[in-house]
């Protein structure tokens, strides 16, 4: 990734709104490629790389989230969802196709660069921040001050708020989070959202994310983080 030009792709049938889009975001000192639907952002993405997928929900053929599926099975391209709907449901469908962030319709300009950049951050390979006290658990360790975490040595990729939800956990290991705390300090709006990132966490960590070892459920309570 480019510390001094983010290359962003962004997706939407509203012509009027990329146009848009891409005189703001090229004045705030991204890059900006363009693409109309799905298939021609499946086209530029194995053309170019980018740092960041901008994808609005409602395109033309196949969906944004249907794009966001296909994307995520190919490689860990950060991807931000924007969407006229913005219901609890619709965020929630967006986080569990694998989104980054779901930005609803209408939004501010400026907000939208400030979700863009909270992303790049966590989007930086390790060797960019110094390092910080870990907290390991089997072959996986998460380093508290760079909030990145790697398995035998290899990084692993996690959504802005698999970290958000990881770094809450691995923060106060051994101790039992419920679920209201993990919603309040992570991107998670609603009770169903965290256990939403929970399940896609467990499947990246756990053997068997249905009998999970180290992300383990507090009946009664919510989650805590078994560690070393």
């Amino acid at each position: 990734m480019s510390d001094a030009q983010p290359h962003l792709l962004v997706v939407d049938d509203d012509q009027r709104l990329r146009d848009l889009l891409r005189r703001y975001l090229t004045g705030e000192g991204f890059r900006v490629t363009l693409a109309a639907d799905a298939e021609e952002a499946e086209a530029k993405s194995e053309a170019m790389v980018f740092d960041l997928l901008v994808l609005d929900i409602m395109l033309p053929g196949a969906s944004g989230l249907e794009l966001t599926q296909r994307l995520r099975e190919q490689g860990g391209t950060p991807i931000l969802l924007l969407s006229a709907k913005g219901e609890p449901d619709d965020r929630i469908a967006g986080l569990t196709a694998g989104a980054d962030d779901y930005l609803a319709k209408p939004f501010e300009p400026r907000e939208l660069v400030l979700r863009i950049n909270a992303i790049l951050r966590r989007a930086r390979p390790a060797a960019a921040a110094p390092a910080g006290a870990r907290v390991t658990f089997g072959a996986f360790a998460f380093d508290l001050g760079r909030e990145e975490l790697t398995r035998g040595g290899e990084f692993v990729y996690l959504t802005e708020a698999e970290t958000q939800m990881l770094a809450q956990l691995a923060r106060q290991a051994g101790q039992p989070l419920t679920r209201e705390a993990l919603a309040a300090g992570t991107l998670a709006d609603n009770l169903r959202s965290v256990d939403v990132q929970m399940t896609r966490l467990r499947k990246k960590i756990e053997a068997d994310p249905r009998f999970p070892r180290w992300l383990q459920t507090v009946r009664g309570t919510g989650y805590v983080l078994l560690a070393e």
